[in-house]
């Protein structure tokens, strides 16, 4: 039998629906969702970004071949040099300086789901890495989609939230969540039943990770 990234997400379907179509991301694309609890989680993600950052160092020491090293450095990169950048202009916008980003304390759900990458990780390979990793990655991408098929979603000035939307519908990340999906297809498709059971329990502790990080941002929970 031969796995596609699908099976994953097929593996785990009230998991994977609870965290696409999360109160918090549809609280964001109605725009009904507070400013607090928008706010709450801009300062976490930033945390975030910065252990992503890290996870993405741990793929370059857990590549073997020169293509997995560079898809890594690549991806480090583009968080170091680009989207923590962005973020913090955000995060600007909203009222949030990046002395207060600097000095914010780790949410236990920011905590709980970066470590729980990073561990993974370290006691796995570079496919368990990137399962791990996948329902943030692949995840944003197919949220902005379920978000823009949704007619009570608003866009433009009609909601305050609309440049979250627009940076994970953006032609780039869509193309980075494609060249993931692409990643883990052609990895998936030689691994075995056994295996697949593994990478299914990582895929389905990770999204439930994520769950729970809707829930810190939408509960303003520390």
């Amino acid at each position: 039998m031969s796995y596609r990234s699908e099976d994953l997400k097929n593996a785990c379907p009230s998991e994977w629906r609870d965290y696409i179509e999360h109160r918090f991301v549809e609280q964001l694309g109605d725009g009904s969702l507070a400013p607090e609890a928008f706010q709450h989680y801009l300062k976490q993600d930033y945390l975030f970004l910065i252990q992503f950052a890290r996870a993405y160092a741990l793929a370059a020491y857990k590549s073997t071949t020169l293509a997995d090293l560079l898809q890594a450095k690549d991806g480090l990169l583009a968080i170091l040099d680009t989207e923590l950048a962005l973020h913090i202009s955000y995060c600007k916008e909203w009222g949030i300086s990046e002395q207060e980003l600097n000095n914010l304390p780790e949410a236990r759900a920011t905590l709980a789901y970066t470590r729980y990458v990073l561990d993974t990780g370290n006691r796995g390979d570079l496919l368990d890495l990137h399962v791990a990793l996948s329902p943030c990655m692949v995840g944003y991408g197919e949220i902005a989609n379920w978000l823009n098929q949704r007619p009570v979603t608003l866009r433009g000035d009609a909601n305050p939230y609309d440049a979250w939307i627009v940076m994970y519908e953006s032609e780039e990340f869509q193309n980075a969540m494609q060249a993931e999906i692409r990643w883990l297809d052609e990895r998936l498709a030689d691994v075995t039943p056994a295996r697949f059971i593994q990478l299914t329990r990582i895929f389905r502790d990770a999204t439930r990770l994520e769950i729970d990080f809707w829930d810190m941002g939408l509960n303003l929970s520390d």
